[in-house]
């Protein structure tokens, strides 16, 4: 293996706000973690991508990028790095880069220059000259100038060989570096400035996402809404599913499927905010293929197809409809297993019960009901 990259996304990100951390915040439609891997996934000297994570994070990450592997991060960016080394130590790679996963708008040319730069050096990256006025301080008050001239603010990918980097790692007493070429320069590493990129930005604040979301034109974005209905039958049985949770109940929903009566719903919805019709369509019953099947595979196809038209989910609101089973006990399994199919952050899937007072078929305790409504952001253009 030539060259291999890790991106660093274990951490919290909390300064830029969002409800989630910001790696996993949507910019136009994409979260920043995604679009980031595909910057790398596409680079042509790029043999592998390992990416560290929280582990706390995995329903995200396997939403947008289930198929990259990944490990876990530890409670410092240096613990992180020392985890995706660790990853490939076995395949021993020629060169490793090293990427915070917050810089989304990574260019060719940038990855290209480090890469380059490491036949001629141990270490590499890319820097951008200061053009601001720089000072000390001290009690509130300059106390000097700082000649800028010798200065340059430090991006991402850093690079090295391999070998290399993992010494330097081993030689370091803690894990408290900033970055990588700070345990390179201590382990006496000689290393090559490359030319940075003023759009290769590192998303820290909230005015970090507003600058982007101009970069990327979200202005062009709308919202949609798909609503989605489904009924299934209650026989005997031992168990069943009901928005991807089994319950052990003595009795089942009958179906093609295994009948999920909340994810078929709420296929619907998002194949209605696609444009993609509906579950029959896709998923005809009088397919032997799909008997028995679990719904959260219909599930995954939808989301999929709306990634596929340029769009990205919001929210997601099921209502279960029915006397049995009592929906209140298994309320939060449910809610946390669809944010996990759906990749959503739990605060925006929300699932609620009802009866019809005993009306009608739910009433008489023959069947279960659900509707689910989803909004969507999509380009304008679709």
């Amino acid at each position: 293996m030539n060259c291999a990259a890790i991106l660093v996304a274990a951490g919290r990100g909390e300064r830029a706000g969002g409800g989630v951390p910001k790696q996993y915040r949507e910019l136009a439609g994409k979260m920043v973690l995604e679009r980031t891997l595909e910057r790398f996934l596409a680079h042509p000297d790029i043999d592998a991508v390992i990416v560290v994570i929280n582990p706390d994070d995995a329903h995200f990450y396997q939403a947008i990028a289930g198929e990259v592997e990944w490990v876990e991060g530890g409670a410092t960016r240096s613990a992180s790095v020392r985890a995706g080394l660790a990853a490939l130590e076995s395949r021993r790679p020629g060169r490793v880069l090293i990427h915070d996963a917050a810089r989304p708008f990574v260019s060719d040319t940038v990855i290209s220059d480090v890469i380059d730069a490491l036949s001629e050096a141990p270490a590499a990256l890319p820097v951008l000259a200061v053009t601001d006025a720089l000072l000390a301080h001290e009690g509130g008050r300059m106390s000097e100038s700082v000649d800028r001239d010798r200065l340059r603010a430090a991006q991402t990918p850093q690079g090295f060989r391999f070998d290399a980097l993992l010494a330097a790692y081993e030689k370091l007493g803690d894990d408290s570096a900033h970055d990588d070429a700070s345990v390179a320069l201590a382990a006496g590493l000689d290393i090559c400035l490359t030319r940075g990129d003023a759009a290769n930005f590192k998303l820290t604040t909230a005015e970090d996402f507003d600058r982007a979301e101009a970069l990327l034109g979200k202005t062009d974005m709308i919202y949609v809404t798909g609503q989605g209905f489904d009924v299934h039958r209650l026989e005997p049985s031992d168990h069943m599913y009901l928005c991807g949770v089994r319950l052990e109940q003595d009795y089942g929903l009958v179906g093609h499927s295994d009948a999920d009566v909340g994810l078929h719903a709420l296929t619907d919805a998002i194949l209605g905010a696609a444009g993609e019709g509906d579950i029959g369509q896709h998923f005809p019953p009088s397919d032997d293929q799909w008997k028995g099947a679990s719904s959260d595979r219909f599930l995954t196809h939808a989301c999929q197809l709306l990634k596929n038209a340029g769009g990205a989910l919001v929210n997601a609101d099921i209502t279960l409809i029915c006397e049995r089973p009592k929906v209140g006990p298994y309320r939060d399994e449910m809610r946390v297993r669809v944010a996990e199919l759906l990749g959503l952050p739990l605060a925006r899937v929300n699932i609620k019960a009802t009866t019809t007072e005993k009306l009608g078929f739910t009433g008489r305790r023959e069947g279960v009901a659900a509707q689910a409504i989803v909004t969507a952001r999509m380009p304008e253009d679709v």
